[in-house]
């Protein structure tokens, strides 16, 4: 392989279940099992976690606060929406985060969504501009997690003596992840991104978007390393693998294939449209690829393809993967507590994986005292939130 790959699992904060589009076999959103499925990514060697964002999920910052405590090694990709907070109320977040996991914490930008989604919440930005407003929320973002005192006037956002107070573990703050198909979305990666990320498309097809943000990149001095996102039906033979592709949608109905698809075609995301592109709401066009499934888009908005196949095969498609760039994979698979295992146990021993632990290990001291919080007003008298 290229080069060991750094697998990621994912946090159904928006429910689970064994059979996409039905009620037979949910499992509601219930903080123990989401701990589950946390405790067991820990323990079975995933890097990392994903945690989803918008109003279908559990609040991912939240959810992700509760969850560090009852790991040890485990990062977690947590969301911040420009927009939606000011870059200072999320980077004191973040660096908090940051303190209390020991340098755990990864961020996520989601700067696009569905639009009624984003108006419910404040955003009333079109798809561009949106971008435009993230470039400034990500200098300001940057300057703050360097310790920097930021005044900055732009053309979306404003800030005036702001700073952290008691910085991340991680040198210049947790490292910056986004996807986005996008030409601003490939901007404000080249310009300010760590990772980018991609949905599962073939790799045969995504060479050119990566070249792409690398290109942008080096233009703004920068490197970018790349990951992509995932579901994933693994098991001991290609037949039983499939079998269980098949039994994941024999669920779906037609009226709901199409009701969802209607909706994603109304989506102004270039990367939901290239995810649509693939199959095109068919049944007869799912396997897009060796081992490429697209079943899960029938239904599922973002990320809607899988890995399916015998150990073996996936691992192959992995080393393609890898082959153009990508490290990390973040994987899921229905139900998620029970995947994850059958991941770690049928793939984990064919692929390279990357073996490292969080970068820092020391939280640096932040202000001293309550008045190191607060300002001093005329009688020497610490005012400000009590």
């Amino acid at each position: 392989m290229t080069i060991p790959v750094r697998p990621f699992w994912f946090i159904p904060s928006h429910g689970d279940g064994r059979w996409l589009g039905s009620a037979e076999g949910a499992r509601p959103t219930e903080f123990s099992y989401l701990s589950q499925i946390a405790i067991a990514a820990d323990r079975l060697g995933f890097e990392g976690v994903l945690l989803p964002t918008g109003r279908t999920c559990e609040d991912s910052w939240v959810l992700a606060s509760a969850l560090v405590p009852m790991t040890q090694r485990l990062k977690f990709l947590v969301a911040v929406r420009p927009g939606v907070t000011s870059p200072l109320f999320a980077a004191r977040q973040a660096a908090t985060l940051d303190r209390i996991s020991g340098g755990r914490l990864l961020v996520n930008i989601v700067t696009g969504g569905d639009d009624a989604e984003m108006r419910a919440d404040g955003v009333s930005l079109g798809h561009d501009l949106r971008y435009a407003q993230t470039d400034e929320y990500l200098t300001i973002w940057r300057r703050l997690m360097a310790g920097e005192r930021v005044d900055y006037a732009g053309s979306h956002l404003f800030a005036e003596g702001a700073e952290l107070l008691f910085p991340p573990v991680q040198d210049g703050g947790p490292p910056l992840y986004l996807g986005g198909s996008s030409a601003p979305a490939i901007d404000v990666a080249g310009d300010h991104i760590d990772w980018y990320l991609t949905w599962g498309e073939p790799a045969s097809a995504l060479g050119d978007k990566l070249d792409r943000v690398r290109e942008r990149a080096a233009e703004a001095g920068r490197t970018v390393r790349f990951g992509i996102r995932l579901h994933i039906i693994v098991r001991e033979t290609e037949e039983a693998a499939w079998a269980e592709a098949d039994r994941l949608i024999s669920r779906l109905d037609d009226s709901l294939i199409a009701k969802v698809q209607a909706a994603q075609a109304a989506s102004g995301s270039e990367g939901q449209r290239r995810m649509q592109a693939l199959h095109g709401g068919r049944r007869d066009r799912l396997i897009v690829a060796a081992n490429l499934w697209a079943g899960i888009g029938l239904v599922r908005g973002g990320a809607g393809t899988a890995l399916v196949g015998s150990a073996e095969n996936i691992a192959a498609r992995i080393a393609e993967y890898a082959a153009i760039g990508i490290e990390t994979f973040i994987f899921s698979g229905y139900p998620h507590l029970e995947e994850a295992y059958r991941v770690a146990e049928l793939l984990f021993p064919l692929i390279d994986i990357a073996r490292d632990t969080p970068a820092a290990t020391a939280v640096k001291p932040g202000r001293a005292g309550e008045a190191g919080g607060h300002s001093v007003g005329r009688h020497g008298v610490a005012t400000g939130p009590s």
